[in-house]
């Protein structure tokens, strides 16, 4: 059975940063940092690895757009692991 690795790219509204991360800890990433974009800008990047045959990315990225304050969620890499 193969592993899938993707990493999201998260949004927030502004001022929300910190606890759309506070959020996605509950969701037991394998990584999740705060990166840069711009100047003011920051958004979460987020490494999720799973079983292929377990679920697939579209139900993570679902559960990242439900939580309150995040504004974007996009998909920066999928690979088998």
């Amino acid at each position: 059975m193969s592993k899938v690795g993707v990493v999201f790219k998260v949004f927030a509204e502004e001022g929300k940063l910190d606890s759309v991360m506070e959020a996605i800890k509950s969701m037991k990433p394998q990584d999740l940092r705060k990166e840069e974009l711009a100047f003011g800008i920051s958004v979460a990047k987020v490494l999720f690895v799973f079983d292929d045959s377990e679920t697939g990315s579209s139900k993570i990225e679902e559960k990242l757009k439900g939580i309150n304050g995040v504004s974007e969620v996009d998909v920066e890499e999928e690979t088998l692991v």
